[in-house]
């Protein structure tokens, strides 16, 4: 994937990187593998705002992702899509029974490829195996925390974890973050690195295109009064009683503050903490 830049002959398209979305091939999603998406505008069962900063946006059809991989038998890649709910874009793959799926699709799959899953693929790019059945060094997304439940890491554009080591039943993976896991050899990895690569650089350029995707603007707690955020209040830049010392939340979180639960079952898993 490559980003184009525009010629800056407005204020918004100066610094403006957009996806060129080359390797989209299907442009109207599969219709048996959709459902509509209910906006929520980040309220709760009683109407309020329990996730700020969202709201209005283009009407979005979800597209349900097989992360599972269940089946063993090999699927063609007949297309490979835009996903306005995810960085990534998706694979449409189809069994030889007629049966279609979607997937993340990796960087480097292209269409007319064979994908598997199960120990029976080999350790190529788009292929799903057990921990335990591919080889060291290589880079994996879509893994699996706990046997047959679906992916949960590594499904954001451009990501990838890094199978170092096995240890009885148990592999070690580095993940994106840097922090060095342990996961059962049984759970189910995808070979390679998410697509969409250059995802971490496209700029935007406008506040109104993230209106389009949904998002509504984020107001800094030093401009707000007391009453409503922790940094509020003071004349001015007030380093005193404007609260600019006071580094929190308006839920009181301090910044840099530890969330994990230090008594967390699965602590002992972790091998290496992200932040050394």
């Amino acid at each position: 994937m490559a980003l184009k830049t525009f010629r800056p002959l407005t204020p918004a398209s100066r610094f403006k990187a957009l996806p060129t979305f080359e390797e989209v091939t299907k442009t109207k999603p599969e219709k048996s593998l959709v459902y509509t998406l209910k906006k929520s505008g980040g309220r709760n069962h009683s109407g309020r705002i329990t996730c700020r900063h969202i709201g209005g946006g283009h009407k979005r059809k979800y597209r349900m992702i097989d992360f599972k991989r269940a089946r063993t038998d090999a699927a063609k890649v007949i297309a490979v899509e835009y996903d306005p709910n995810r960085s990534a874009r998706i694979a449409l793959i189809q069994y030889p029974d007629g049966v279609k799926s979607y997937i993340l699709a990796p960087a480097g799959l292209e269409v007319g490829a064979t994908v598997q899953a199960g120990v029976k693929a080999a350790p190529e790019v788009g292929n799903a195996l057990p921990l335990s059945h591919i080889p060291l060094g290589l880079q994996v997304h879509n893994i699996e925390l706990e046997p047959g439940r679906g992916g949960k890491i590594a499904r954001a554009a451009g990501q990838a974890a890094v199978l170092n080591n096995r240890e009885g039943d148990y592999a070690l993976l580095k993940m994106p973050s840097g922090e060095i896991r342990r996961l059962h050899a049984r759970c189910l990895a995808t070979i390679g690195q998410v697509g969409n690569v250059d995802h971490m650089n496209v700029i935007s350029g406008k506040a109104g295109r993230s209106r389009w995707m949904g998002v509504r603007p984020t107001v800094r707690g030093m401009c707000m009064n007391p009453v409503d955020h922790p940094n509020g209040g003071g004349e001015g830049k007030s380093k005193s009683g404007g609260g600019r010392q006071h580094l929190k939340s308006p839920w009181g979180h301090a910044k840099g503050q530890k969330t994990r639960n230090p008594k967390k079952a699965t602590n002992k898993l972790i091998v290496q903490r992200r932040k050394k």
